[in-house]
């Protein structure tokens, strides 16, 4: 049977690594697939780098839409990346009749409801598997591996960048800026690591994860965002102490009020699986009501583990490429026609617990009016953890933190009880706040 051909859009580093492993592994995937893949042309503005990378043989031009108006092109690969051009492309391509392989997770996060509906209403595949957690095939799992579920959770360490960040803080005592100068230097963040160190990256690949888990439109628009730029060597330390670590995690929860969607720094119990994700790595965690909790690991970023999953997706394309798209797995895992119209709660409605630092005066009766502000509002304490003055401030010191780790509380309630807390004159510094999730 003649190979499948395939146009490439981008020739950077997770397009060079796709060229590597098509070649290295052709006669696997071509078993697997039932045909060969072969990619036979590919577009980059730097046709030099293009034409490095791809080889003899493959056609190089300057202009993406060529590849799209090519008649001999059945997929279409999107490396390019954004929400600006890449989003034309692809509707382009689309528009030709040409299958969508992308993994451009920042673009399916805010623009994938138009995508997929075009893509439907035209009977082509868009495939995503690389957009989410580089070469571990939570995209597969979630649409398929799992479809026998009721998904009721799932939380993810699904940004490399901070994840190595926290790590370092954690391992050397490091403050944030610090080890952030030394991930760029090592190259785990960009020079503009804005996307990554404010939340939003993770924030686009939950988005898409929570859409197919629960079965609702992609709204990242309604997705709470935080990132780890204020927290500070102490939390992490004190985190540590209390028995757990900082995690920057994605969280998606179904409830009987509707969907959480949420990204931000959580205090995760040390003895849980997903503490333990140091480095680099990404792992994601799913709870079904019938399979129970599962755990994916691996590497979440890279050129060839990215390429894995871009592969994978070349493959299923291949496998169904003549199939009636009626019978193809829908795109979100649910038939477009019986999507939930379950609402994405706002942070306040949200219920979990917390880990708050305050710096307080260490003067008598500070804690007995801190906790009674507490159990006024309804919020019951789990643990109380008190410094040393001489610790916190050096000798002498009149100040003190008081750590409070609390029961499970509705955040908008939180945010009013630590407006008062604030407004204490004992109160000398911003509380600090972290949600903690128990991931049990």
């Amino acid at each position: 049977m003649k190979p499948i051909q395939v146009g490439l859009l981008g020739a950077g580093t997770v397009g060079s690594g796709t060229f590597k492993v098509l070649l290295r592994n052709q006669e696997e995937i071509k078993r697997r697939a039932g045909r060969g893949i072969e990619i036979t042309m590919v577009a980059d503005l730097d046709t030099a780098r293009a034409r490095e990378v791809a080889g003899e043989g493959v056609k190089v031009v300057s202009d993406a839409r060529d590849v799209i108006a090519n008649p001999d092109i059945d997929i279409v690969i999107e490396l390019i990346g954004g929400y600006g051009i890449a989003r034309q492309l692809v509707l382009e391509a689309i528009a030709a009749g040409k299958h969508v392989v992308t993994a451009n997770k920042a673009l399916l996060a805010v623009h994938g409801t138009e995508i997929f509906a075009a893509a439907h209403a035209k009977g082509v595949m868009v495939a995503f598997e690389a957009a989410v957690a580089g070469g571990i095939p939570i995209i597969k799992a979630l649409r398929e591996g799992l479809t026998a579920n009721s998904i009721q959770w799932l939380a993810g360490i699904i940004n490399g960048t901070t994840n190595f960040i926290l790590s370092e803080m954690r391992d050397k005592g490091l403050d944030f800026a610090t080890v952030l100068k030394e991930a760029q230097r090592l190259g785990y963040a960009e020079a503009d690591p804005t996307f990554d160190i404010e939340g939003v990256d993770a924030g686009h690949k939950v988005t898409l994860m929570s859409a197919i888990a629960f079965g609702i439109p992609v709204q990242f628009d309604k997705a709470h965002i935080e990132g780890i730029t204020k927290l500070a060597a102490q939390d992490i330390k004190y985190a540590e102490q209390l028995g757990y670590r900082i995690k920057l995690l994605g969280i998606t929860k179904r409830t009987a009020q509707g969907i959480e969607l949420r990204v931000h720094p959580s205090l995760v119990p040390s003895k849980r699986l997903l503490a333990n994700v140091e480095g680099a790595m990404n792992a994601v965690v799913v709870h079904g009501d019938a399979v129970g909790t599962t755990l994916y690991y691996g590497k979440g970023a890279g050129s060839e583990p990215t390429a894995s999953a871009v592969i994978a997706d070349l493959v299923d394309i291949t496998r169904l490429h003549t199939a009636d798209a009626a019978h193809r797995v829908p795109h979100l895992a649910f038939h477009p026609d019986a999507m939930s119209d379950l609402k994405v709660l706002p942070m306040a409605e949200v219920v979990t617990s917390y880990y708050l630092r305050l710096r307080v005066a260490d003067q008598a009766g500070v804690l007995a009016k801190v906790t009674g502000l507490l159990a006024t509002a309804g919020i019951s304490i789990d643990a109380v953890l008190q410094r040393e003055a001489d610790e916190v401030g050096g000798e002498g010191s009149t100040q003190t933190d008081l750590i409070i780790l609390t029961h499970d509380a509705r955040e908008g309630t939180v945010n009013d009880v630590l407006a008062e807390l604030q407004a204490l004159p004992t109160v000398l510094q911003p509380i600090v706040r972290i949600r903690k999730e128990e991931l049990s």
